[in-house]
C-alpha cells in the first residue's frame, strides 16, 4: 500500500510556519543494549507512560465522533512551552478550515489523555516549496486544554537530530487507519540514502505516517515518512535523515 493513502481522504493542512531550508530484516532477539527484541514484530502497544505519547490525528470535524475516522500519527516532543508535537510534512500540510487535532493515547474511540486542537504548524522550506521528500517532517502547537498544556498531561520524548542511521535500535509507534489501537515493532533502521533511512517493520499501512522512531534514551530519531511517503509497502518503511535542515525547524518551532 502506497503510504499517500494515509491521507487521501482527509485534506492536508495548511503550514502555518516556515523554517530555514539547509541541504540537507528479518525478526531476531535483539542484544540487551539495543532494545528489549525480538526484532521485526509488530504488536498491540499496551496502555503505558511512553504510550501517551504517540497520538492520531484527526480533522476537527471529527472531534465528536473519533471511531474510524484517524488519518495520520504524531507524536509529543519535548519543549520549553510544553506544547509541541512532530509529525510527517505531508500529513499537516495542505489547506483545511476545520482545522485538525491531535488525540493523545487514542484507543478504540477514546481519548484517554483528551482532544487537543493543533495551531500553528511548521514545515521546512523544502516541503513547502515543493514537497521534497528529504523534508517530509513538521512540527505544531497544540493549543492548552483545561489550562494545561499537552506534555504535562502525556510526558514527551526529546527531539534529536543528528543521530547516524542504525547506531541503536528504534521502537516505531503509529495508529494504522484500519485499526482502532496503536501497533509498535522494533528494529534497527538502515540506510537507503544518504538522506533517507529505512526500517523492516510489517502491518504498518494507511495512518502510520508521522509516526515516531524512539530509541532507548527515548530519543525521537525519525518520524515515518519521507520516501514514498513513507513506503510503497506495509513492511518497509521511511524516515527522512534527521539532520541540519530538522534541526533548525525544531528551532523555529519552540523559538516563535
Amino acid at each position: 500500500m502506497k503510504r499517500t493513502s494515509r491521507t487521501s481522504s482527509v485534506s492536508r493542512r495548511i503550514a502555518l510556519g516556515v523554517a530555514v531550508v539547509l541541504a540537507a530484516t528479518s525478526a531476531s532477539v535483539a542484544a540487551a543494549d539495543d532494545g528489549p527484541g525480538p526484532f521485526g514484530v509488530t504488536a498491540v502497544v499496551g496502555t503505558t507512560a511512553e504510550s501517551a505519547r504517540v497520538g492520531a490525528l484527526f480533522s476537527a470535524d471529527k472531534a465528536g465522533s473519533l471511531a474510524g475516522n484517524h488519518f495520520c500519527t504524531a507524536s509529543v516532543v519535548r519543549s520549553p512551552r510544553r506544547d509541541l508535537i512532530v509529525s510527517a510534512a505531508h500529513c499537516v500540510d495542505g489547506d483545511d478550515a476545520t482545522g485538525l487535532v491531535f488525540v493523545p493515547g487514542y484507543r478504540d474511540g477514546q481519548a484517554p489523555y483528551g482532544v487537543w486542537k493543533v495551531g500553528r504548524r511548521y514545515l521546512p522550506d523544502g516541503w513547502a516549496h515543493g514537497q521534497d521528500e528529504d523534508s517530509d517532517v513538521a512540527f505544531a502547537v497544540v493549543d492548552e486544554r483545561g489550562g494545561k498544556r499537552v506534555e504535562d498531561v502525556t510526558g514527551a520524548n526529546r527531539f534529536v537530530a543528528g543521530m547516524a542511521t542504525g547506531a541503536t535500535a528504534v521502537t516505531v509507534t503509529g495508529y494504522p487507519d484500519s485499526r482502532e489501537v496503536p501497533i509498535s515493532c522494533t528494529n534497527k533502521p538502515v540506510a537507503h540514502s544518504a538522506t533517507q533511512q529505512r526500517i523492516n517493520c510489517p502491518e504498518f499501512t494507511g495512518g502510520t505516517s508521522g509516526s515516531p522512531w524512539v530509541n532507548g534514551d527515548h530519543d525521537v530519531v525519525g518520524v515515518l515518512g519521507g520516501h514514498e511517503q513513507g513506503g510503497a509497502t506495509a513492511d518497509t518503511s521511511y524516515s527522512v535523515v534527521l539532520g541540519t535542515e530538522a534541526a533548525e525547524l525544531y528551532k523555529d518551532a519552540v523559538g516563535d
